[in-house]
């Protein structure tokens, strides 16, 4: 399997300047200025993913009255 795959991307010039000052200000070649972007947006994403999970089991804990991890305990005990 390749280490890497080569990929064509497009970007808006004022962009593109943008990709390659960071990549000249973190002596970085703009490939590793994409990658980085990417995992950060990836973290980004997951992060998010995993607030609205939790909101949402939390919403649900509530309506149940579950407030506490004693609650929680005494609840899954029954």
């Amino acid at each position: 399997m390749p280490r890497v795959v080569k990929k064509t991307i497009s970007l808006p010039p004022e962009l593109a300047r943008v990709a390659e000052e960071i990549a000249r200000e973190e002596g970085k070649t703009l490939s590793g200025v994409v990658q980085e972007a990417l995992r950060l947006l990836k973290r980004q994403r997951l992060s998010e993913e995993f607030k609205s999970i939790q909101d949402y089991w939390s919403r649900k804990a509530r309506e149940k009255g579950i407030l506490t991890e004693e609650d929680l305990e005494c609840y899954l005990k029954d």
